[in-house]
């Protein structure tokens, strides 16, 4: 990932609804009190800093915001911090009242069984999710008494890379009310000196800008400062409300008298290498580009103009060629053709009429590509200095032709060779971006997620921008034999222009006097050597500037370096070679204390003689989890999930197909339905119906939820009545009643229900079998809508073979095959066939809301809608589940 962002600020105050659950109206009557600007809700942010220290790229961030509560009764805080993905935390503090309780890095099973006892008894809990396209975050909750101080404080380490010529540090500033004391401070310290520095903010005038921006560089300094005043941040001369909701941006870069650049302090050394002013490699590019129903309407037009855009950009000694794949594989032209004027007007033509159709043939249209650039080397038809890409773009997984990954990557990687590099390029969430990102790195490429948004064509040009200009190839970078030890990667297929290669590594003699460093490549012309000599005394001498800085900061990156790479090469790694590769990036993060894949952070808080704990857990790529409060996270579902939200919409993620179902029930407010039967476990879930405000009984029309939902356990004599104001537990003989307001959990033999305060309640039965209820509330004076539940099942793999009902029903394996993709009657939504169970069904491509991991705003998944209450994809017809009582 080249574009590295920093720290991104979101503070959310919650008591109750929290502040985003406040109407506009009382947040001003709140405002009117006769209290210090900037409370809501008793809550006064009084102070949010972040501090920036950045040491030859190594950046050392601290995040601090203090609160005091101002209320006459305890509040609930939380604390909300988006920080890069690629970064490491190192520290989380928490300080109540002059005491502080720090973070301990553990290892990631240690920590999460600390944090499950903390979780089980219904304690805070902070979490690490990800939450957009190269942030991730963190928050955390505590009770603070009345007038009491709280202090939150997230430290966070990570190297910058240098994309498209520059280091870009981005940082959301969204505090959502006034801070009296609100500050971005950053401080660059380059042994090479700093060539350029800007900032800028989207979200300020430029006139309110100048006066509370302060930027300077100097020689090896910079210096950025952002104080907005009261005033200056809110939205109009007499709001209450915060202007600060945007980006605010540094972006620097350093000079480059010498194409390298090495610096060595304590035993460590870290070299960086970017020259300049070399010809441009000439490329062999051939695009593979997924052309399968799923890619119709706005998908497939955003990328015709991404192509159109690249077109321009080619250069006339570029060679190119177009693959389009579906249910069948179709070429351009037969082989690679040169970027002339009239080749390249020709090639707009073609890509101004691609269209959507058929499936997804990943498997050949890869090897087509590379048996294309293979043979253009072989029969000369490109230049002997030039250099072949094989640029791939799906937006789903194989399903006609080879469709097994494993199969496909065996493929790919034998026929590519280690030849030239494949970079994957996979649009949308409904893929598997790990099987594209194993690929791409095992051919030395790398994958990047396009997010369907309106700049996805934006998104596709950046991509390919990064790799346009290759100045280099196969370059290697040495060091005295017998002089270094722990070198990080050293040896690159591609240098491209605006990038920059860093490697570090120790040195066996800490008293060396001199070092030096040879890098050779070939280049467009000629091949290339490059040498870097380092007088240690001078060196010793020039960083004595920099004693405001951390001192240890190349060993940090070095370490830093060491892991990232070490879990890169884990991903392809099997058998013991993965267990050496887990150990020893293990070892490093406890050593260097940083939160990764392996790792979890840990802070516990002694409250009333109880621990209350926070985690901070660095997430996969495709790792989501809830919102702060204490929900089970090691019951996220490793296995298909299913549920049943909204109108209700049923949600089945099919088994071994990474593709999803969804259908409607449409019956009238009262009817219970029988969700899940489970004659082996004695576990059976039933849902009862409710409409909008108003409706009755008997109307058909209207949207319709799910209301009151029951859980029985037949082996244990317990069931659960859920509504949307109060669970209800227990057996005949003895029933305990608990509201949406309560934060609690009730344990015994085989059971765990756990309710969290207004958002949800996770129920465990003995081995594993977990559900999730969802409440989902609306405005109490809305003229239509009520409240309703959203149920989840997590581990369904866990229920018996014999389980039945609308949902449990689709716990089994079961086929299916989507053909003939065509427009829909919504032109976004388009038609399909699907055969199922011996039916041949038409449905339709749309989408649903997940909200077991974002209880607000949910998380959209793609799906082929069944219509007709599911006729043809159930067993029987919907109203053979119907029963007359929840119990």
């Amino acid at each position: 990932m080249l574009t590295m962002w920093w720290p991104c600020l979101v503070l959310a105050l919650l008591s109750g609804l929290g502040t985003s659950g406040f109407p506009r109206s009382s947040l001003r009557q709140l405002g009117k009190r006769s209290l210090p600007e900037g409370v809501v809700d008793g809550i006064e942010v009084y102070s949010t800093k972040i501090s920036c220290k950045v040491t030859s790229r190594f950046a050392h961030n601290v995040v601090t915001t203090r609160a005091v509560n101002r209320a006459d009764k305890a509040k609930e805080v939380s604390f909300d911090v988006d920080l890069p993905k690629t970064a490491f935390i190192t520290n989380f503090t928490l300080t109540i009242d002059g005491v502080t309780y720090p973070g301990n890095i553990k290892e990631k099973e240690v920590a999460q069984k600390q944090y499950e006892k903390a979780v089980s008894q219904g304690k805070t809990a902070g979490l690490v999710k990800a939450s957009g396209r190269k942030l991730e975050k963190f928050t955390v909750s505590v009770n603070v008494a009345a007038g009491s101080k709280v202090t939150f404080e997230l430290t966070y380490e990570e190297l910058l890379k240098r994309h498209k010529g520059r280091y870009e540090m981005y940082i959301k500033v969204q505090p959502k009310q006034l801070v009296r004391h609100f500050e971005i401070d950053a401080h660059i310290f380059e042994p090479q000196g700093i060539s350029m520095l800007d900032a800028e903010a989207s979200f300020i005038t430029n006139d309110l800008l100048g006066s509370a921006l302060t930027k300077s560089f100097s020689g090896k300094k910079g210096h950025v400062s952002f104080k907005p005043s009261l005033d200056q941040q809110r939205s109009c001369p007499t709001c209450t409300d915060s202007l600060l909701n945007g980006d605010f941006n540094i972006v620097y870069d350093v000079n480059r008298e010498s194409p390298g650049n090495v610096q060595v302090v304590n035993g460590y050394f870290v070299h960086f290498f970017a020259p300049q002013g070399l010809p441009v490699v000439p490329k062999n590019i051939v695009f593979v580009i997924d052309i399968s129903g799923s890619m119709y309407g706005r998908k497939i037009e955003q990328t015709r103009d991404a192509l159109l855009k690249i077109l321009d950009d080619m250069k006339e000694d570029d060679y190119l060629n177009f693959i389009l794949f579906s249910s069948d594989v179709t070429t351009w032209k037969d082989t690679l053709v040169q970027a002339t004027p009239a080749n390249l007007e020709e090639a707009r033509t073609f890509v101004k009429n691609i269209r959507d159709q058929g499936m997804t043939n990943i498997n050949d249209g890869l090897l087509r590509g590379v048996h294309m650039l293979k043979s253009a080397r072989e029969q000369h038809l490109v230049p002997e200095r030039s250099t072949s890409i094989l640029i791939m773009l799906t937006d789903g997984d194989a399903n006609t032709g080879e469709s097994r990954p494993e199969k496909i990557q065996e493929n790919v990687r034998n026929a590519i060779g280690g030849e030239f590099p494949l970079y994957n390029l996979g649009f949308g969430n409904n893929l598997n971006y790990n099987f594209l990102e194993t690929m791409a790195l095992e051919n030395h490429g790398l994958a990047r997620r396009i997010y369907e948004d309106s700049d996805a064509n934006l998104q596709l040009q950046g991509f390919y921008e990064e790799v346009a200009n290759p100045l280099l190839t196969n370059v290697e970078v040495d060091y005295p034999q017998n002089a270094i030890l722990d070198l990080t990667k050293n040896n690159y297929p591609h240098f491209y222009d605006g990038s920059e290669i860093v490697v570090a590594g120790r040195l066996v003699d800490s008293d060396l006097n001199n070092f030096k460093a040879d890098v050779r490549g070939h280049g467009a012309l000629n091949d290339l050597t490059f040498t870097e000599e380092v007088d240690m005394k001078e060196m010793d001498a020039a960083l004595k500037e920099q004693g405001y800085i951390f001192g240890n900061y190349i060993e940090r990156l070095w370490a830093y370096l060491t892991i990232e790479q070490l879990l890169e090469k884990r991903k392809n790694a099997h058998g013991a070679e993965k267990e050496n590769l887990t150990a020893q990036a293990l070892e490093l993060s406890l050593k260097y204390h940083f939160v990764t894949p392996l790792t979890s952070m840990v802070v516990t808080k002694p409250e009333d003689n109880e621990d209350q704990t926070a985690i901070a857990d660095k997430p996969g790529d495709n790792y989501v989890t809830t919102a702060s409060r204490a929900y089970l996270t090691s019951h996220q579902p490793s296995t298909p999930y299913y549920y049943v939200d909204g109108d209700p919409h049923f949600i089945i993620q099919v088994p071994g197909k990474n593709d999803t179902i969804c259908f409607n029930i449409d019956e009238t407010p009262g009817t219970v339905l029988r969700l899940i039967q489970d004659p082996v476990t004695g576990i059976t879930v039933t849902g009862q119906i409710i409409g909008d405000k108003g409706s009755s009984p008997y109307s058909s029309t209207g949207r319709t939820y799910f209301g009151k939902l029951g859980i029985t356990n037949a082996w244990m004599d317990f069931r659960i009545e859920v509504t949307t104001e109060k669970i209800i537990m227990g057996n005949e003989d003895a029933l305990s009643t608990f509201s949406w307001l309560d934060t609690v959990t009730v344990t015994q033999t085989g059971l765990s229900v756990t309710v969290n305060r207004k958002k949800n309640m996770v129920v465990s039965f003995g081995d594993g079998v977990n559900f999730v209820i969802i409440l989902h509330q609306v405005w109490k004076k809305h003229p239509v809508h009520q409240d309703f539940l959203g149920f989840y099942v997590v581990d369904s793999h866990r229920m018996s073979a014999q389980t039945h009902g609308l949902l449990g029903q689709f716990f089994h394996p079961f086929d299916f095959e989507v053909f003939d993709i065509r427009p829909g009657s919504d032109p976004t939504k388009p038609d399909a066939t699907m055969v199922v169970k011996s039916h041949r069904l038409t449905v339709t491509r749309g989408s649903q809301k997940d909200y077991r991991k974002d209880s607000s705003a949910g998380t959209k998944v793609i799906c082929w809608f069944v219509h007709n209450n599911g006729k043809g994809l159930i067993d029987g017809v919907h109203t053979d589940y119907i029963v007359p009582s929840l119990f």
